[in-house]
């Protein structure tokens, strides 16, 4: 039994390398963010910690066409047991809320369409932002409104690298990490398999990221790999903050 889970597991291992491949083929034209590695900083950065007023505003683009979708603001309107964080396009207008208890863990993502609220919370970051970290959270959300259902959710995160990275509001110090969130059940019942990946670059400086590229795909049934549906591909970027 121990040797089929294992080889069950490897073989699951091999699908989503050689899914990533095929997947890197089809959007090479597409640039990825380029930073300059600079290595572990030694002491630790800390990360700043949230105050109402804290705000930070990102550009949206579709990464397949480059086309600018959206400008979206990020604001701390209140710290305490929850630190609450309202969001709001300029095309989109009133989108949902983030919240996250403690500081650094999320109880309520709205990122990813549709939001997410977890039980148990998962970070936010990587809990020890430094190099090695590298760490897999089972958890389960529900979807803002319909408490009576719940989804299974896990994450892989790992700390890439630390890299000197431009965006348009600056140049920021920050740990690139990668998250992925394979074989997570969808609230869509017609989703028979769902994987999302994303690349993330956080600035401690700001206690935010600067760049966040996140993409999903799913199949339904009759459908294979080979050809899944995408869910949006954006890259947001910091244009201001303060």
């Amino acid at each position: 039994m121990a040797t089929h889970f294992i080889q069950v597991k490897q073989l699951r291992r091999l699908f989503f390398l050689t899914l990533s491949l095929f997947l890197v083929g089809c959007i090479s034209s597409q640039p990825f963010p380029q930073g300059v590695n600079v290595g572990q900083p030694i002491p630790q950065p800390t990360v700043r910690a949230p105050k109402v007023g804290q705000e930070w505003v990102y550009q949206v683009r579709n990464v397949f066409n480059q086309e600018v979708v959206d400008t979206v603001t990020e604001r701390v309107v209140s710290v305490g047991a929850e630190v609450r964080i309202s969001r709001s396009g300029v095309k989109t207008g009133s989108l949902p809320d983030e919240i996250q208890s403690p500081w650094g863990y999320l109880v309520q993502d709205p990122h990813w369409s549709t939001p997410q609220k977890f039980q148990p919370i998962i970070p936010a970051w990587p809990p020890q932002i430094q190099l090695g970290f590298n760490q897999f959270y089972k958890t389960s959300y529900q979807v803002p409104g319909y408490p009576d259902s719940s989804y299974y959710w896990g994450l892989g995160m790992t700390a890439v690298a630390w890299e000197q990275i431009q965006v348009p509001a600056g140049k920021f110090l920050a740990l690139r990490y990668h998250n992925e969130a394979p074989y997570f059940q969808s609230n869509d019942l017609f989703r028979v398999q769902n994987i999302r990946a994303e690349d993330v670059w956080f600035a401690p400086e700001i206690g935010r990221w600067v760049i966040r590229r996140s993409s999903g795909q799913y199949i339904t049934l009759g459908v294979s790999w080979f050809n899944p549906y995408w869910e949006d591909f954006y890259q947001w970027e910091l244009v201001s903050w303060k």
